[in-house]
């Protein structure tokens, strides 16, 4: 069987995760948290926080002992079974596919802030930007995390000026006459969308076949990972509690509150190339454990194919921006992170079940850690609205439909 070539360092693992989380999570999650947890912000970002934390120590556990590119779907076939470890890979593609395309769109809508072009340009432009980004994926990894280190950066420091420029910004009106008291079940929902936000670590177990001495690096480059995102959200969540009005919320907040002038305009920029990032390494991510389900025949044989010098995987990307294409054509960005966050935490439900299988002498994480992130996952997963759910379980019928279909023909 081909494999890829060990060419990522702990820096460029550490840089793949941010790339991945920095962006829809910090630009577009915290807006819809926001709506939901008003002035409890903190505390939803802080709960989501933890449950990742948890997922994240479980995957890097998985990482370190199983180091392959495919994440959950792999760990679900080598400690659970077949059916768990399709589910997995299945909503993987499901979740951050819809993820990348409101990435796309986000992108999209950005740029067309300054080209006011009809909305209908919206959408075909982000299909451009994914079409862009596959053909970056495709000309090898090395060659993207160089793009990707410069996205990231641009990122932070966008995000840094905002909080700096909204610190000299009197205080938003009082809570109590903005809207109704919160809800603790929608703390407990925004949870739930900003949970998606950090989950940008599982792109560095994804890829533990690219990445050097990943035993080593993989738990070093998730847990730094997660350090340093959730201290930026915090800040951001604590920089929007003071400022925003509690009537302003929903996807780009940082940018609605800023006035037009040059530090609205550094922000914007920032928040596009942050998306870019992001879009960037769901195509790169998804790929790989596209690749992982072909060398199974869980999806066409074919996509398993590397090319000559086997730093990428053609067949296996193309099929993953095509879906992500679709996604981007007939949802919107709400839509697109609500089914994510749902999906997203249904596969790291399973990822806490594997590495509960982990064998004592292999391990170096308490078993408690992935109780706590199981039951997290699942009861944050039951607390997006009821459509979701409904359309998330008829995708995993439909997933094992075709799974067992295809074992049936394989005899």
């Amino acid at each position: 069987m081909q494999q890829l070539q060990r060419d990522t360092s702990l820096a460029g693992a550490m840089l793949l995760g941010l790339g991945s989380i920095i962006g829809t999570g910090a630009f577009v999650s915290i807006g819809f948290g926001y709506d939901l947890a008003g002035e409890y912000l903190l505390y939803a970002l802080l709960l989501a926080a933890f449950v990742a934390l948890c997922n994240g120590l479980s995957s890097a556990q998985l990482a370190a002992v199983h180091p392959v590119s495919g994440g959950t779907y792999e760990y679900g076939y080598e400690f659970l079974n077949h059916d768990l470890g399709f589910i997995a890979g299945w909503f993987f593609v499901c979740a951050k596919s819809a993820s990348a395309a409101a990435a796309a769109l986000g992108s999209a809508w950005l740029l067309n802030h300054y080209l006011q072009w009809p909305p209908l340009y919206v959408t075909l432009l982000a299909i451009v930007l994914l079409l862009l980004i596959t053909v970056l994926v495709l000309a090898g990894l090395k060659r993207s995390n160089q793009v990707n280190a410069v996205l990231v950066s641009c990122a932070i420091l966008s995000l840094l000026l905002f909080v700096g420029w909204a610190w000299q910004q009197p205080p938003a009106m009082a809570p109590e006459l903005s809207r109704a008291p919160t809800e603790l079940s929608d703390v407990f929902a925004a949870a739930a969308l900003l949970f998606v936000a950090y989950t940008g670590y599982g792109r560095i177990a994804t890829m533990g076949e690219e990445i050097r001495d990943p035993r080593r690096n993989i738990p070093r480059a998730i847990v730094a990972t997660m350090i340093v995102v959730t201290l930026l959200y915090a800040l951001i969540g604590i920089t929007l509690v003071k400022l925003a009005p509690l009537t302003i919320g929903g996807d780009f907040i940082l940018t609605k509150l800023m006035p037009a002038g040059i530090y609205h305009d550094l922000v914007m920029i920032g928040a596009l190339l942050a998306m870019l990032g992001v879009t960037l390494n769901l195509v790169l991510g998804v790929s790989r454990v596209v690749l992982a389900m072909a060398r199974r025949n869980d999806l066409p044989r074919g996509w398993a194919s590397l090319n000559v010098g086997q730093t990428s995987a053609p067949a296996a990307t193309i099929a993953t921006a095509a879906v992500m294409m679709l996604i981007a054509a007939f949802g919107g960005i709400k839509l697109a992170w609500t089914f994510s966050a749902f999906t997203v935490l249904i596969y790291y439900s399973i990822t806490n079940l594997a590495a509960l299988k982990v064998r004592s002498e292999q391990r170096f994480i308490a078993k408690f850690w992935s109780v706590l992130g199981l039951i997290g996952c699942l009861g944050l997963a039951f607390m997006v609205d009821v459509n979701t759910i409904f359309v998330g379980s008829l995708l995993l019928l439909a997933g094992l439909v075709w799974h067992r279909y295809r074992l049936s023909r394989r005899g």
